[in-house]
């Protein structure tokens, strides 16, 4: 009796053995596969933070709070805009940080109109025309923050040099004082002017050297940052940012500018402090 009851006793140890092996390969099975899902989704915010650095700044730089919309305007559509161009009407909606105290554009744009505008650096003046019967409403807001001294005393704050061939600009976060580190922490390349718009014009756009175009984190992120082209970035860029206008003249005063190269690197988004500083002194506006 006592032998049978010996062999029971093995027996249930064995089959308890065997169970609790089972269970910790069944543990170690699920947590091997919940660690290779938290690489592919950490991959993928990754992958995802890189489609969009271009270019307020950054992705993360990129989003604006649209929860208060102002009375002048209804909420953006989720996508670039459809409405056929020119635009007749204009929509604007909230959106932080804000980098400097603006009103909003008007909502009724003058499509009708032709605009030039010059950016007056401390390196020379860069001549722009404004393409306003392809984006109306990216000119229409380009112009009144100019007019508003939106874009005054700010300087470039981002260079690309391996394609995108571009200097980024718009965002009074960089003052014209500052000495920019490549910080992807503080409020540089953050900037809206307090509100966003949807993109315009994309259909077919290219990037040829002398395009000027918005910076922006998705279709709807525009605000007050743009980039100008200095060398052909057709192939390295998407049809994802406006182009709104052109450069006339002032175009090798980039290119001097990115042959002087960086000071720095942005680790996460790209590109760098030009070494050179661009400072913007003042935008002005000619109408005809």
């Amino acid at each position: 009796m006592a032998g049978k009851n010996e062999r029971q006793r093995r027996q249930a140890r064995e089959r308890y053995r065997k169970q609790q092996e089972l269970r910790m390969t069944r543990r170690r099975a699920l947590r091997k596969r919940w660690l290779a899902g938290l690489s592919a989704a950490a991959a993928a915010g990754l992958i995802a933070a890189l489609l969009v650095v271009f270019l307020p700044g950054g992705g993360k730089k990129a989003s604006a709070s649209a929860s208060k919309s102002p009375s002048a305007s209804a909420s953006a559509s989720a996508s670039a805009s459809t409405v056929a161009e020119p635009a007749h009407h204009c929509t604007y909606t909230k959106a932080t940080p804000v980098a400097k105290k603006v009103t909003f554009p008007p909502t009724t744009p003058d499509y009708t109109a032709s605009y030039t505008a010059t950016i007056n650096t401390n390196l020379g003046k860069i001549k722009l025309n404004l393409l306003n019967s392809k984006a109306t409403c990216t000119v229409n807001s380009f112009v009144h923050l100019a007019e508003q001294g939106y874009f005054n005393n700010s300087q470039c704050h981002r260079l690309l040099t391996s394609g995108p061939y571009a200097l980024q600009c718009g965002d009074p976060y960089a003052t014209a004082t500052d000495k920019l580190d490549c910080s992807e922490t503080g409020t540089v390349g953050t900037g809206t002017p307090g509100y966003n718009f949807a993109s315009e014009n994309l259909k077919n756009a290219k990037y040829p050297a002398g395009t000027v175009a918005m910076a922006n984190g998705s279709a709807t992120t525009n605000g007050s940052q743009f980039f100008i082209v200095y060398k052909d970035s057709t192939s390295t860029l998407e049809a994802s940012y406006t182009p709104f206008a052109t450069v006339t003249s002032g175009l090798d005063i980039l290119q001097n500018v990115a042959k002087g190269g960086t000071s720095c690197t942005y680790a996460q988004i790209g590109g760098g402090v030009p070494k050179k500083k661009v400072i913007i002194d003042s935008v002005t506006i000619s109408k005809t």
